[in-house]
């Protein structure tokens, strides 16, 4: 079967050729890229997890230490993003708290840890819109190659003169297999695709409750006027 298949392609058309190898490098990428997008949404889960973990039940300088190392949570990158504009703010505590200084305080550590959940839910999304796009369009790169070997078999009928089962059959294969490939490049491209849409939209809304939750959290912090977190691990 391999080699008969081998065989057809060999025997197709330049342009049927072409959309057959701009289908397998597409087809080729999507599967590393489904293998990578695999693993970094396991791994983030597993991180998240312990992290969340320790962020419910173990003291700041803890949790600060857990999202050192374990970075594939997006949750704890946002926690110290937070925890560097805390120790930013302890840096400066020599000035006299005013409440002018504490709201601006207060504006910029929301802002900060807003736009790292931002940069997170972006991070998490990175490639889907290649996944998107071969699932979408593989099919009618396929029947584009389909459509040209069918046109060149038609085209070598008529020059023969001949339309018999032997002569029409081995075209319309060779045809037939560009719309072939197109769909497997496709089908995998569009499961993993609803796959990875379906885990990052529960991780984008954990991402959003745990940013307003750490924004009020440092807020307390901030204003109790506690140690700020980092500084005993330095």
């Amino acid at each position: 079967m391999g080699g008969e298949f081998l065989d057809l392609v060999s025997q197709a058309g330049l342009i049927v050729k072409l959309v057959l190898l701009v289908l397998l490098g597409a087809s080729v990428f999507s599967w590393a890229l489904i293998a990578y997008k695999w693993r970094a949404l396991r791994g983030g889960a597993e991180d998240t997890e312990a992290f969340l973990e320790a962020y419910r039940h173990d003291t700041l300088e803890v949790v600060f230490e857990a999202a050192r190392e374990l970075g594939r949570s997006s949750l704890a990158v946002i926690f110290l993003s937070g925890c560097e504009v805390m120790q930013r703010g302890a840096q400066s505590e020599d000035q006299k708290l005013t409440p002018e200084l504490a709201s601006a305080h207060a504006r910029k550590l929301s802002r900060t840890i807003q736009w790292a959940a931002r940069s997170e839910r972006q991070h998490a999304e990175r490639g889907l819109t290649f996944l998107a796009t071969v699932g979408s369009s593989a099919p009618f790169v396929g029947l584009f190659g389909t459509v040209v070997g069918i046109i060149n078999t038609f085209q070598g009928i008529g020059a023969a003169g001949n339309a018999s089962l032997a002569v029409v059959g081995p075209g319309m294969a060779e045809a037939l297999i560009a719309t072939a490939v197109g769909l497997l490049a496709a089908i995998p491209a569009s499961v993993a695709y609803n796959v990875f849409i379906a885990r990052i939209e529960e991780n984008n809304a954990l991402t959003g409750l745990f940013a307003r939750e750490l924004i009020e959290d440092f807020v307390r912090l901030d204003a109790r006027g506690a140690p700020q977190v980092g500084e005993a691990a330095e």
